[in-house]
């Protein structure tokens, strides 16, 4: 039986196919142009060379004809591959972006022609789209810079990639600082883990906020180049929440005042009358000091009731602001020179006018200045929940300042006293409550109604590194 043949060589002897090698289109199309002439070339040389002229006349002549084919070649050549470089250069143009080129020599009933028109109505089209791009994008931006909402793009990483001014007044940083940094690392890490829709407290300085506000927070998807991201929009329903509550209130107390004015009024009439027929009745000295006694207690504890129960109506029934422009120290002047339990320091701050209800403005600062001069006075460390960092001399004195700022929007009105400080801060506004002993409770939640009606806020917050409480209370210019 044969052996087979060693496999090896084999191998060696395979063929390997050979790649084709292929002319550049420019070079066949030279040398097609000179090819298309050469047999009338060599007929014309031959017939030159047949006839009985001189070798120089010869000479002369072979070397013109092969310099006029040279030279037709060349513009064949010219004429072929020049339309095609131009339509080249026109797409790359369009390629970067480049719309302002166009290619010449585009008529109908012309292959070259034809393709130049196509290109150029593709560069026509192209044109239309990106001014349409760039318009819509321009809309978009100026949507987005106008939304007074705070808006925040992330990339599936939670880095910030868009912010609209709103978004950087909330975070009181600019965006140049800001993107490029992970949620976390700008403090909102709890809006893009909390559900759609769902209430979420964050810090805010802005005008319309206190520093207890709370945001809705909306999510949506999309996608940048193939990339998914997260679109984060915030709206403060801090004033919606409070305005809510603040009827519920009104509704409360309108019921209750109702309900005690029918009661109060009998009963103080009853008590006066009783009071006057006392004098008549026949009884023994300690029954009738025990009568008056008791009926004086019915008639004075329901005119007390009484007049608490019209603090409260004012709560409820506060007229709509009537709007002015004022000069803001007049105003605060006025408030301190009607304070004369104690001194207080004003710093005066840039001039500037308000368009505001100079009454209720005034009422505001009232109420804010007297809560501060009481709580400055009431130095007991008792009732103080704030250690003294101060000197001895700055903490036995009482202390209440009152300054103002300009900011972007609005004024910025400070009150600071150096008494004991808030026990809880959260139920300040909360009507009916107080600390104080002949306190009504409504001093806070009125003041935050006039501020909030003008288009402003007022935050409480005890002093950072020292004793007492600041107040700061926000009203736009205009």
């Amino acid at each position: 039986m044969a052996s087979s043949p060693p496999t090896s060589g084999m191998a060696a002897r395979r063929k390997v196919p050979r790649k084709r090698v292929r002319l550049l289109y420019e070079r066949r199309i030279s040398l097609y142009s000179l090819l298309v002439a050469l047999p009338g070339i060599l007929v014309s040389g031959i017939l030159i060379w047949m006839q009985s002229w001189s070798t120089e006349s010869k000479l002369a002549l072979s070397l013109l004809e092969l310099l006029v084919w040279w030279a037709l070649a060349a513009a064949l050549h010219e004429q072929i591959v020049r339309p095609l470089q131009t339509l080249a250069n026109v797409v790359a143009a369009l390629r970067e972006e480049d719309y302002s080129f166009r290619a010449r020599g585009a008529t109908t009933g012309d292959a070259i022609g034809e393709l130049s028109l196509e290109v150029n109505a593709l560069a026509d089209l192209l044109t239309d789209q990106r001014i349409r791009a760039i318009e819509a994008t321009a809309l978009l931006r100026r949507v987005v810079e106008e939304i007074d909402a705070p808006l925040f793009a992330f990339d599936p990483d939670r880095v910030l990639r868009l912010v609209n001014p709103a978004g950087e007044k909330l975070l009181q940083q600019a965006a140049v600082r800001l993107l490029g940094r992970t949620a976390d690392e700008i403090g909102l890490a709890d809006c893009l883990s909390a559900a759609n829709e769902a209430l979420v407290a964050l810090p805010s300085n802005s005008l319309s906020s206190s520093s207890s506000a709370r945001w809705l927070v909306r999510q949506s998807k999309f996608r940048e180049k193939g990339l998914p991201h997260t679109l984060v929009v915030l709206s403060d329903v801090s004033r919606a929440l409070r305005e809510e509550e603040r009827r519920a209130w009104q509704r409360l107390i309108r019921v209750l005042g109702h309900e005690l004015n029918n009661s109060l009024t009998p009963i103080k009439s009853i008590a006066g009358s009783l009071s006057a027929r006392l004098a008549e009745a026949q009884l023994y000295p300690e029954q009738r000091h025990d009568f008056e006694r008791g009926l004086e207690i019915i008639e004075t504890r329901s005119a007390s009731l009484n007049r608490f129960l019209q603090a409260y109506r004012q709560l409820a029934q506060m007229p709509p602001p009537s709007l002015r422009k004022v000069a803001l120290f007049p105003i605060v002047e006025r408030v301190v020179f009607l304070e004369t339990r104690l001194a207080v320091t004003i710093f005066p701050g840039p001039d500037v006018t308000l368009m505001v209800d100079p009454d209720q403005i005034e009422q505001m600062l009232i109420n804010l200045v007297r809560n501060a001069v009481e709580a400055a006075l009431d130095l007991s460390p008792a009732n103080g929940t704030q250690s003294d960092s101060g000197t001895g001399a700055e903490a036995s004195q009482p202390q209440v300042t009152l300054s103002w700022k300009v900011e972007d929007h609005g004024i910025v009105l400070t009150i600071d006293d150096n008494g004991p400080g808030l026990l809880n801060p959260s139920n300040a506004f909360v009507p009916f409550y107080t600390t104080k002993p002949a306190g009504s409770g409504i001093g806070l939640a009125l003041s935050r109604q006039i501020a909030e009606v003008h288009g402003g806020s007022i935050e409480l917050s005890n002093r950072s590194g020292r004793r007492g409480c600041q107040v700061r209370v926000r009203l736009p210019r205009t």
